[in-house]
């Protein structure tokens, strides 16, 4: 009996010893390391936040240290603080929010008129051939006609009063952005209308897919002008048989010798001009996330 049953204690598997990978898990992969963006050598580099409020800021830094060691005149450029004090009185006890309203409300008009004449035109031209026959030429005479010019005339046609005021900024503003746009719109690839045909694509589907994207680039470009036309022409307009306004704060600062007057109008339009190619910007780089240029 002992025999045998040692022989089946041979037979037995051995049992197997334990390892560490039975009660230790195995350790997890190392992360993989994030994706860095590649910098081009011949790129101009990456995009510094708020990088075009740098300019602006070194000309006050400028301008303040000039006033405070005396290099500046302060009749012929006041201080900056001088400048704000100004501000803040006519805004508390002047007539400085009434302006700026006014102006504001004048602009605003002459814009939206330019841009929507700016834009149907340049379709117009840019789409037909008969369009562009009709109306590219007459627009690059109006373009050759100092536009300023046209005062005296559009006086006499619609009277001195806010009308006249409001034509004038709605020419200014549709000029550069009929250019831009009829440009962008002459400048599509014809391969691009023979893949409309290829496919198929009706002549709304056309300019909806091929026709409007290829030509907002250029579309933005005259945005940026014209906003910027509108606060250039309403400077001059707002002199001459206006009651209120900035530029008629300008003119009667003018008369009594009010520099400091002055230069917060000044001030205040490249404010509003500045503010308001931003927003064009802002709204460009976002209709336009698809492009890759060397400013993205």
């Amino acid at each position: 009996m002992t025999d045998i049953a040692a022989e089946e204690l041979l037979d037995l598997p051995a049992a197997t010893p334990a390892t560490d990978t039975d009660t230790v898990p195995a350790p997890a992969p190392a992360p993989a390391p994030s994706p860095r963006r590649r910098v081009r050598r011949l790129a101009p580099g990456r995009r510094l936040p708020y990088a075009r409020l740098l300019g602006p800021l070194l000309v006050l830094v400028v301008w303040s240290l000039g006033s405070t060691a005396g290099l500046i005149d302060p009749r012929t450029l006041p201080a900056p603080w001088t400048v704000v004090h100004t501000g803040a009185h006519l805004w508390t006890t002047g007539t400085l929010r009434t302006d700026i309203g006014t102006s504001l409300w004048r602009a605003t008009q002459g814009f939206l008129i330019g841009l929507t004449a700016g834009v149907v035109l340049a379709l117009l031209a840019g789409l037909s051939r008969i369009g562009e026959a009709v109306i590219d030429g007459t627009v690059q005479i109006n373009r050759a006609i100092p536009t300023l010019g046209l005062i005296p005339l559009f006086i006499l046609w619609l009277g001195i009063g806010e009308t006249f005021k409001v034509a004038i900024i709605a020419i200014v503003v549709y000029i550069p952005i009929y250019l831009n746009l009829f440009s962008a719109l002459s400048g599509i690839d014809n391969r691009f209308v023979e893949l409309g045909e290829v496919l198929g694509l009706s002549r709304l589907a056309f300019i909806r897919e091929i026709v409007i994207p290829g030509s907002l680039p250029g579309f933005f470009v005259g945005l940026r002008l014209g906003v910027t036309g509108s606060w250039l022409s309403l400077v001059v307009l707002e002199q001459i048989n206006a009651t209120n306004g900035l530029g008629y704060m300008m003119f009667q600062a003018q008369n009594y010798g009010q520099t400091d007057v002055i230069v917060l109008g000044l001030l205040i339009y490249g404010i509003f001009g500045f503010a308001s190619d931003t927003v064009v910007r802002i709204l460009e780089r976002r209709v336009l996330s698809w492009r890759r240029t060397l400013s993205s």
